[in-house]
């Protein structure tokens, strides 16, 4: 199956590149942030971190996202009008209601098109620059940077595209990307990552790698739903969980932040969290002698409207490119 997948996806490339099937070009700039691999690369707070990036730069930024997960069905799901939140994360999907939580002033498009999604952006919002979220695979709409991430702790996985691997298209296809980010570097891996930094320079020559590290930025408790110092977090036992692709980097990025964990429980990506099993969760919390729990900002989003007699917690994380990165944006837009 993996030879005939691959085979679709490269000749599904070619008709774009061709001309065979159209790619609708908006009248505004357009970055992609995507991936190769199936999940886990740190989309979400890269799309944050450029989006505050060109804000600074006093750009109107708008960001469509596929909204996958959300039940929303329309063409054009507004998340966020950029002064208003109008949808939840079970409507929006987990993602883009955390980019609307976090991004004051950034409307966000929810839309299986983004050519209907980006029209709609720039005839009702008006925007500088569109973001699109995990829209490296998405050629209808054209770009003028396309940014492909990796984490530092799979890589290329096992370098076989999907079924048979985590590749959700040949590696040729990143010959499509402007620029390469390895996400998660950290000491452990960084011999890895920069024997991978060298792979991609040598084989897409002339197209930059940048290294990013995630920091800790903060706590935030669901109780009032204002900021925690990350210092007294450290001296509550506290019951891990999340719903991510690659649930173990949360892990470790708990442990090695210092948190004193009285046990960790995964669940699917996207997993979307019935109040039951909520409270089932806090009582497995309570039974290893944890005082609260602690999750991911993508995963305390669909916990909001839960109103529950347990404090959580939500670890608020940035990436952080190295220097150069910026400039290089900044440079192309």
């Amino acid at each position: 199956m993996a030879p005939l997948y691959s085979a679709v996806m490269r000749l599904r490339a070619f008709c774009y590149r061709v001309g065979i099937f159209s790619r609708y070009q908006l009248p505004v700039p357009v970055v992609s942030i995507g991936n190769l691999t199936m999940g886990g690369t740190g989309k979400t707070p890269m799309v944050i971190h450029v989006a505050k990036l060109l804000q600074n730069q006093n750009n109107k930024v708008v960001i469509l996202s596929r909204g996958y997960g959300g039940k929303a069905t329309g063409q054009v799901n507004i998340v966020s009008d950029g002064v208003e939140i109008l949808l939840d994360a079970a409507t929006a999907g987990d993602e883009p209601r955390l980019l609307a939580d976090t991004l004051s002033g950034v409307p966000v498009l929810t839309g299986a098109k983004r050519t209907v999604t980006g029209r709609y952006a720039v005839e009702n919002f008006g925007p500088g620059v569109v973001l699109l979220d995990d829209g490296f695979q998405h050629m209808a709409i054209a770009r003028d940077l396309d940014l492909v991430l990796f984490s530092a702790a799979t890589l290329l996985g096992n370098g076989w595209v999907f079924p048979g691997g985590e590749l959700r298209e040949p590696q040729s296809a990143l010959g499509r990307a402007h620029c390469f980010i390895i996400t998660g570097v950290d000491d452990n891996n960084r011999p890895a990552a920069l024997a991978f930094k060298k792979y991609l320079a040598d084989r897409f020559s002339g197209k930059p790698v940048f290294f990013a590290e995630y920091k800790v930025a903060g706590l935030i408790d669901s109780r009032d739903d204002g900021p925690v110092d990350v210092a007294q977090g450290r001296k509550i036992n506290l019951y891990g969980f999340c719903g991510l692709a690659k649930p173990v980097s949360f892990r470790n990025t708990l442990k090695e932040a210092g948190f004193n964990l009285t046990g960790f429980k995964q669940f699917q990506d996207h997993y979307a969290y019935a109040y039951d099993e909520v409270v089932a969760l806090i009582a497995e919390a309570r039974l290893s002698g944890a005082k609260g729990l602690i999750t991911t900002q993508k995963d305390y989003v669909k916990l909001a409207t839960m109103h529950v007699d347990f404090p959580v917690f939500s670890l608020r994380v940035e990436l952080i490119p190295e220097p150069g990165f910026d400039d290089f944006i900044l440079t192309r837009i």
